[in-house]
């Protein structure tokens, strides 16, 4: 794990400390930053960082404003880390790209878990396939996604999920199993993350996003 850095941003000490020593435990290299505008600095400076963990109300640029000029160079996978909980917060995490939201206060152990779940996925050998479907080919080797041939960038979520739906084309999926297959833990929030994300996912698909269709009630069914 020595190899894989970790960017922690956060304006609290006290509570980079704890991310990084939980983190440090399990091998991981830990960059930290104290702010929005230093998160980014070094992100452009270290592009070799496999995740970052991300506040969101901080000092001369806030946590949303930072995965705004992040994603205009990256599709790293970001952990929101955040004492707000209201619904339209994780909405805003959610339609800017966040990859996972978790509020304060939080257990370290469920981040450290989370984490792993995701630098299994982006950094690991598992799913080093191709899939091809109705136009659709994801290189997951190379977490390419191209539509009749033109590359289109999907989030690490939105990557997932798509591959999920192509994997098991025709068939019914609920929300419950999405959530627990593609965030991988034992998700605690409700029916408007998957649906959220398959929003952003249909709309970054063009007319290819009609080959995910809803079953009301239920949840989704990906058919070509």
């Amino acid at each position: 794990m020595e190899d894989i850095k970790i960017l922690v941003v956060d304006d609290e000490e006290r509570m980079r400390k704890l991310v990084k020593d939980f983190l440090a435990k399990k091998g991981y290299r830990v960059i930290e930053a104290s702010d929005g505008v230093e998160a980014v600095d070094i992100f452009m400076e270290h592009q070799d960082i496999s995740l970052i963990i991300l506040d969101v109300m901080m000092p001369r640029m806030n946590g949303w404003d930072a995965v705004k000029e992040i994603r205009q160079y990256s599709m790293v996978p970001i952990i929101m880390l955040t004492a707000k909980g209201e619904e339209s917060d994780e909405l805003t995490g959610f339609n800017l790209g966040v990859d996972e939201y978790i509020v304060k206060p939080f257990s370290p152990k469920i981040l450290v878990a989370r984490v792993e779940a995701i630098i299994r996925r982006t950094c690991g050998d598992a799913g080093a396939d191709v899939l091809e479907a109705g136009g659709i080919v994801i290189d997951r080797a190379a977490h390419m996604v191209r539509i009749d041939g033109v590359e289109v960038e999907l989030s690490f979520k939105e990557f997932e999920l798509l591959s999920y739906f192509v994997e098991n084309k025709g068939l019914a999926l609920s929300r419950e199993k999405i959530l627990n297959h593609v965030w991988n833990y034992d998700y605690f929030g409700d029916a408007r993350t998957i649906d959220t994300h398959v929003k952003k996912l249909r709309s970054k698909m063009g007319e290819k996003g009609d080959l995910i269709k809803t079953i009301r009630g239920m949840g989704y069914k990906f058919e070509v």
